[in-house]
């Protein structure tokens, strides 16, 4: 009996131990490792003094200009007007940096409002963080930078992807933002249909990777410095070429944004409850080529019923209104925040 029972009580005693040996080599196999610190790509600051960029937006384009760091990498930020005046947040969309409000900001600075500028990440002379270019990236951005200023609540003013990111933002920190919300030209519900080929393939990971080589960026070098300095330069466009062929995370942050970021997808932010006590202001152009004229009626479709929205119409007017109609876009903020 004991010859015959030595085996049997070998295979339970297995038969006991072996998945309690599996899960231990599995838990210490999957045990996280700490998390990995995220690479920053500098901005244009890194950049020499013979570069093209210190020409059209210079570290010192506006007044108040300070650097602020956080987890994901250091933001460029600029307050005017006066301390104590009504506080502005303006939000720039995908390409262009801070430099997109140069003539709304001194405006509404001369207006007396408080303006808090920024460069997002990975444009102008904010860090690009190698990660993913998501709306969370984003909000937490601002939140941090209003935090760090010791900003308590402001009226958000958003500009293309700038307008679904303060979408966002309101419908996630709705305690940070006044009860009014101003967007143009705004982002944040467009449709992949909508968009453009050429959108669709920079927004492709693989063309990600290409853009942001080594060799592509050398590349795009060459023509941005070989370009002929007596022509016309759009400074706008030039700025775009210039940070796309100098800052390593740029074209990275572009891709990401154009496939994870408050471009799309914003639906339920503009039709989250938090808008019910809130006024929207959209301002939009009939002839935006970029996000058409039919999303400022989208938006103010989505948001809830509750929300006292208006929206502008810029009769001719395209996608980068604050370059256009400066003056109207000033107006236009300055009535709405002022309004009952």
């Amino acid at each position: 009996m004991v010859a015959l029972g030595t085996p049997f009580q070998c295979l339970t005693y297995s038969l006991l131990i072996l998945p309690v040996l599996l899960l231990t080599v599995y838990f210490l196999a999957a045990f996280p490792n700490p998390p990995e610190t995220v690479y920053l790509h500098p901005g244009l600051s890194s950049l020499p003094p013979s570069c093209k960029s210190w020409k059209l937006y210079p570290e010192d384009f506006y007044p108040g200009g300070a650097y602020a760091s956080f987890p994901d990498g250091k933001t460029r930020y600029f307050l005017m007007g006066p301390d104590d005046g009504k506080k502005i947040v303006l939000i720039h969309g995908l390409s262009i940096p801070a430099m997109i409000w140069k003539d709304v900001a001194p405006s509404l600075a001369a207006r007396g409002y408080r303006v808090l500028l920024y460069d997002l990440y990975g444009r102008g002379y904010s860090d690009g963080p190698q990660t993913k270019y998501n709306s969370n990236l984003y909000i937490t951005q601002l939140a941090l930078l209003m935090q760090h200023i010791k900003w308590d609540k402001a009226v958000l003013v958003g500009v293309s992807m700038g307008g679904g990111l303060a979408a966002a933002f309101t419908a996630s920190f709705p305690d940070l933002v006044e009860d009014r919300v101003v967007v143009i030209s705004s982002a944040g519900l467009v449709l992949t249909s909508d968009m453009s080929r050429t959108t669709k393939i920079m927004s492709l990971p693989f063309v990600q990777a290409l853009t942001s080589s080594l060799v592509v960026q050398k590349f795009l070098q060459h023509l941005t410095d070989s370009s002929n300095d007596t022509a016309p330069v759009d400074p706008l466009q030039e700025i775009v070429r210039l940070q796309s062929a100098h800052l390593p995370g740029y074209n990275a942050a572009i891709s990401s944004s154009l496939r994870d970021g408050p471009v799309r997808g914003e639906y339920r932010s503009f039709s989250s409850n938090v808008w019910d006590t809130r006024k929207l202001l959209i301002i939009h152009g009939t002839n935006d080529n970029t996000v058409p004229y039919k999303y400022a009626a989208m938006i103010q479709t989505a948001v809830p019923q509750g929300c006292k929205s208006e929206i502008i119409t810029i009769d001719g007017g395209g996608h980068d209104l604050t370059i256009s109609h400066p003056d109207t876009i000033a107006n236009q903020i300055d009535r709405w925040v002022l309004s009952p």
